[in-house]
């Protein structure tokens, strides 16, 4: 039987994944074999074809064939992915770093390798079907067991000298830290008796500017009642010459009546307005005149 250079439970791992490939891999070609079967049931019916036909049957199979084979290594990829992901998260638990080789997915000899391998497991399958299935067994506590374990309290040694170097550096910034708030404490209480200081000087300057504003609202009260003062006087006033301006106006209109009236009476008044009643009537003769 050919080895695959790996210990007994990965192999029996390896085995039982080229069982899903290989059934995987059988689905895949009956699919193809039924697109050619289809192709011979529904389009082969006659004797003769021509060229375009031909052409046209080839080209129907080649696009079905073509979605079957692309969908199946697009599945066989991500199931890749999926098998990766699964040793990488095992490893991970022990704070492994695995590492792949793309370069020895094309090596020629470890494919062969494989294929070797795959037909004496499947022969061997062949000759043990009626056989148990293999059961997994507890790998012993060996050299890769112990180097795991190695590994993993380095790993967690050098964590804690981290985690120590991470507290003395929290120290000495906690030192530096509590030498600035007694400094600034310091500095808290200076500044607090500086603003005492000016607090009682700022207390003589709003006394000071409290009277100031008191005088001014004095001084602003009285010039504001004098200033009410003046222009309830102005209002009578403006009252009393409205009323003079009315009674001058009436006055004028009764004298404007009366010269009027006067002028009426006059000799001049009476004989203009004589004079102007012929010259009416002269210009209404003559109107008449002109219109016969």
């Amino acid at each position: 039987q050919a080895e695959l250079g790996v210990n007994e439970h990965h192999q029996n791992e390896v085995v039982s994944y080229m069982r899903f490939a290989r059934f995987k891999r059988g689905m895949c070609l009956k699919t193809v074999d039924s697109c050619f079967q289809d192709l011979k049931d529904s389009r082969l019916v006659e004797e003769t074809f021509t060229v375009d036909e031909v052409i046209d049957m080839l080209d129907g199979l080649q696009s079905v064939v073509h979605s079957e084979v692309e969908s199946e290594l697009i599945n066989t990829t991500y199931t890749n992915v999926l098998l990766l992901r699964q040793l990488f998260s095992q490893a991970e638990k022990w704070y492994l770093k695995l590492q792949t080789d793309v370069s020895d997915l094309e090596n020629r000899e470890l494919l062969h390798q494989v294929a070797e391998f795959e037909k004496s497991e499947y022969t061997s399958s062949n000759e043990k079907s009626t056989a148990d299935p293999i059961k997994p067994k507890l790998a012993p506590l060996n050299d890769g067991g112990s180097e795991l374990l190695n590994k993993t309290v380095a790993h967690l040694q050098e964590e804690n000298e981290k985690l120590k170097t991470r507290l003395r550096t929290i120290e000495t910034q906690a030192t530096a830290a509590l030498d600035e708030k007694s400094k600034l404490e310091k500095s808290l209480r200076d500044l607090q008796m500086i603003q005492g200081d000016q607090k009682n000087n700022a207390n003589q300057d709003i006394t000071e500017l409290e009277n100031k504003v008191a005088a001014l609202k004095s001084q602003f009260e009285k010039t504001l009642n004098d200033t009410t003062a003046n222009q309830k006087f102005l209002e009578e006033d403006l009252m009393t010459t409205k009323h003079d301006l009315l009674k001058v106006q009436d006055q004028l209109s009764t004298a404007e009546k009366e010269l009027e009236k006067k002028f009426q009476q006059t000799a001049a008044y009476r004989n203009m307005k004589e004079i102007l009643t012929r010259k009416n009537e002269q210009i209404k003769d003559l109107r008449r005149r002109l219109s016969k």
